[in-house]
């Protein structure tokens, strides 16, 4: 068990922070020696030499002027009774943290800007016997257990040059804030990497970076190989995923695939693959990344939200999207909560939609493990992008609140939204704000929230969605009853779209119906007849005459 010997010297009484380092520190496992406030340097090097601790943590919030004779004298004499390599830590102001900079003794100076999470992770690296094993882990499930209690961050970045791009990687990496950095690559690169002659120059950097080989991908992880390390991933391409994904895990070790089952289509003509087609090359892509051990994110359910789907029909492409992967082969399985999407959502009834979701989903990992073949679910929040506002304050606010409410869900990653991204894309510095105060917020929120769950509107609502969703999936599975896996077989998915079971107010007509109606009912997004009213989803499917057979 290594030791940590903890004082404020000098006449410095404040304790304050210096107490609650120890108390961290001894839940990760150190043995404490806590000697308060307005130590004698004296006494300091005296404890040192009865204490022999591994690490040393002085701590001065007064004059900064007085400090610097303080240090000079405590090293000065220490180094004359004892020279055992031992780790120095500092813990002040701004102020003092400056003078204390210029002593190459300490290892890590703490100013009062550091969250608790990072104090932590400092800890648990200093119990690490190797360099080498400082840095965290490089696969998405042995970080998110080496973070615990804490979230691991993620944010995206792809600006209209690699050299940008490049650029804020590095400082990304550095900043230590990020545990995930998510490459955007223009809509060129998703949808023409493979066929460069289809490549339009006019339009490189649109909405993201312009990546067109595989050097490209190379140069941008080596650029994140600093800092913490973070975790890198991208965006899986709207065609050709299967080679996209390989070019993915060779260039950058992909920290998890992001594939649809239906979109990326006809569906929403961000491809102009026909659906069954689609849909058939999704699955394999899932399956591709699946046999490799890649984490897979089926990134089905939101797009449905993105264009107004009611929240029964979001919760049932939730569960196709989860039973598609636990079919496919998938074991570890990123599961997405878009929250404030639509962004009238009220609080209660996104978390009631988010917790109907995860219910749903729960018994696909208790029977996994029944028959002992993983299948682990990784739950991340994120702010839906159409809540944001063109005032970037507003949309501050919206970003904290949304992700302190979200803390609820205990999510494993926090998918971070710049605030301006309603305006602009992020670049380092919009980003770095963003996670600040997402951290604040998801800090605050895991000192304790009421039970929402125990709601009894969120709980009514959550069990009615669960039943509505049901409703909607059984339809799908009426449509060919010789099938026996109809939520995962793409003929039958097709189907659903043609005959509207599966369908958005949001979307084009063909292949979709786009007939259904929804608003928002008392906080909730809600199918709606033509007169307004709530249609219930038996009553609605009812209407559309789809051939059940």
């Amino acid at each position: 068990m290594k030791k940590i010997l903890c004082g404020a010297i000098g006449s410095c009484v404040h304790v304050a922070g210096l107490y609650r380092f120890t108390q961290l520190a001894e839940k990760e496992g150190y043995l404490t020696t806590y000697l308060g406030g307005a130590v004698p340097i004296q006494k300091m090097i005296d404890a040192v030499v009865e204490v022999q601790p591994d690490i040393v943590a002085l701590s001065y919030r007064l004059s900064a002027e007085a400090l610097e004779k303080l240090l000079e004298d405590f090293f000065a004499d220490l180094e004359k009774v004892d020279r055992r390599k031992r780790v120095f830590l500092f813990g002040g102001t701004i102020e003092t943290a400056a003078i204390a900079r210029s002593f190459p003794q300490f290892s890590r100076l703490f100013d009062g800007s550091e969250d608790e999470e990072e104090v932590v992770l400092f800890l648990r690296n200093q119990t690490a016997e190797a360099e080498e094993q400082r840095i965290p882990p490089q696969r998405l499930g042995e970080r998110i257990v080496w973070k615990r209690p804490y979230p691991l961050i993620r944010h995206h970045i792809g600006l209209p040059t690699l050299e940008e791009t490049g650029e804020e990687v590095k400082i990304l990496a550095d900043s230590r804030l990020l545990d995930i950095i998510s490459l955007a690559p223009d809509q060129n690169a998703q949808q023409s990497f493979f066929r460069p002659k289809e490549i339009d120059p006019k339009q490189d950097g649109a909405g993201g970076a312009p990546f067109r080989s595989e050097g490209d991908f190379k140069r941008l992880y080596q650029a994140s190989r600093r800092g913490n390390h973070p975790l890198m991933r991208c965006y899986s391409g709207t065609r050709d995923l299967i080679p996209f994904s390989q070019v993915l895990i060779d260039t950058i070790h992909n920290a998890w695939a992001a594939v649809p089952i239906t979109w990326y289509s006809a569906l929403d003509r961000r491809s102009d693959r026909p659906l069954l087609e689609a849909i058939r090359e999704n699955q394999q892509a899932i399956r591709y990344n699946a046999e490799r051990q890649v984490p897979v994110e089926v990134n089905e359910a939101h797009q449905w939200a993105l264009r107004f789907a009611h929240d029964a029909m979001d919760v049932a492409t939730s569960y196709i999207a989860t039973w598609s992967a636990y079919r496919l082969g998938v074991q570890e399985y990123v599961m997405q909560f878009m929250l404030c999407t639509p962004p009238e959502l009220s609080p209660k009834m996104d978390l009631a939609k988010a917790l109907a979701k995860w219910e749903m989903v729960r018994p696909l990992v208790e029977e996994s493990e029944r028959r002992g073949s993983p299948f682990r679910i990784y739950k991340m929040i994120r702010t839906g992008l159409l809540s944001y506002k063109t005032d970037t304050d507003l949309s501050k606010g919206q970003l904290t609140a949304s992700m302190f409410y979200g803390a609820f869900l205990q999510p494993d990653i926090v998918h971070v939204v710049a605030y301006c991204e309603a305006i602009r894309r992020a670049t380092s510095v919009e980003i770095l704000e963003s996670v600040k105060m997402v951290k604040q917020a998801i800090n605050m929120a895991y000192r304790g929230l009421p039970d929402l769950s125990a709601d009894s509107e969120l709980e009514a609502r959550k069990d009615l969605l669960i039943a509505e969703a049901s409703v909607i999936l059984d339809a799908i599975r009426k449509l060919d009853r010789t099938i026996e896996d109809p939520l995962s077989t793409p003929e039958i998915l097709e189907q659903a779209i043609l005959t509207g079971i599966l369908d958005a107010p949001g979307l084009s007509k063909g292949p979709a119906k786009a007939d259904v109606k929804t608003g928002i009912v008392n906080g909730a997004n809600e199918s709606l007849d033509e007169n307004g009213s709530v249609l219930p989803e038996k009553d609605r499917i009812g209407r559309l005459g789809a051939r059940l057979v």
